[in-house]
């Protein structure tokens, strides 16, 4: 874990995030940011489907698929469950979706530090940061659309409370009141699947199986060459942005500032404990591990704003972005990583 700590990728992001603490005026111009943010989702993207390629799909690269799939339908349900007795309902379908759903940049890094220590992934695994992305969002609609209906449903009854006098505990605003239920579930689907990141993302994949060895010799100047110092470069300007984000933690309440580690752990021991059944390898236990321990601060984030919109916005970016990215940068993957190693 210490060597960890030593890697200039980490280090990179320690001092954006100091320069960012300490107000400097150090600053990554946005358009080179979305330059870096697009590049390192098409290498791991080709990357994975050049692994693929050469390996084909096999037992198991599904039992990987289906385990993605099965923790990003069972941790929302799980964060859900916990959540919606402290915070609003809302809140809670917003936060749950968030770390039901992924992280690319955290499984970039993890993919160089496994990597880097030679416990090569199959490129199945970032078929699974795909598979992983899109039941987190199906989430988020189906309970935000549940709890509307549960209040709108339940409104005829506080109407009467309050005609009668009766219900002290009604609310002096009708449920028809609720802010818009937002665009339709088909037009967030679909703005899910055709957004921009996704589709690079799965077209690099495509790409990769269908150009193999051939385009893997072609590309591998550009993606795999300056991979880790494009990678620092970019790890940078999150340190910035984290440092900035870390200034709205304290409008967060306690207890989702603990939820905010608690729950990659959660997630972390849930995907260890399926993953040494299904018996996978360290490098692809690892990632699998931080798949389900970390949090979306764009995908999912972007899509509940337009889904959720009675979510406050403050409190799953903050969560995911101030807390959990940093946390599983620094210590969560050096340790999910030495775990691994132990049970594999």
């Amino acid at each position: 874990m210490l060597s960890n700590l030593t890697d200039p990728v980490i280090l990179f992001f320690v001092l954006g995030l100091l320069a960012g603490t300490l107000r400097s005026n150090l600053e990554v111009p946005p358009a080179v940011t979305k330059f870096l943010s697009l590049y390192l989702l098409m290498s791991i993207g080709f990357k994975g489907g050049e692994a693929l390629a050469a390996t084909g799909i096999t037992s198991t690269a599904l039992t990987v698929m289906g385990l993605a799939v099965l923790l990003s339908v069972v941790i929302p349900v799980v964060g859900y469950r916990v959540l919606r007795r402290r915070v609003a309902p809302f809140d809670a379908a917003a936060i749950a979706a968030t770390y039901g759903s992924v992280s690319a940049v955290t499984f970039v890094a993890a993919t160089q530090f496994v990597t880097s220590r030679g416990d090569e992934p199959g490129g199945y695994m970032t078929v699974a940061l795909v598979m992983m992305e899109t039941p987190a969002v199906i989430m988020a609609v189906l309970l935000a659309t549940w709890v509307r209906s549960q209040r709108r449903a339940a409104e005829p009854a506080l109407v009467a409370a309050r005609t009668t006098g009766s219900g002290p505990d009604a609310p002096t605003t009708p449920t028809s009141d609720l802010p818009p239920a937002g665009a339709s579930v088909g037009s967030i689907l679909r703005g899910a699947f055709t957004e921009g990141t996704f589709l690079l993302l799965v077209g690099s994949l495509v790409i990769g199986v269908a150009s193999g060895s051939s385009g893997a010799e072609t590309m591998a100047p550009l993606l795999h060459d300056l991979f880790k110092g494009l990678l620092a470069f970019f790890l940078l300007d999150m340190g910035l942005v984290v440092a900035r984000q870390l200034r709205e933690v304290k409008g967060v309440p306690p207890f989702l500032i603990g939820f905010a580690v608690v729950m990659p752990l959660l997630g972390a021991t849930l995907a260890l404990a399926l993953g040494v059944l299904a018996g996978l390898s360290i490098g692809d236990l690892t990632l699998l591990t931080v798949l389900a321990a970390s949090g979306s601060y764009i995908v999912v984030p972007a899509v509940a704003r337009h889904a959720i919109p009675e979510a406050l916005p403050s409190r799953y970016l903050t969560m995911s972005l101030g807390i959990t990215f940093p946390f599983n940068i620094v210590l969560g993957i050096p340790l999910y990583h030495a775990i691994a190693g132990v049970l594999a």
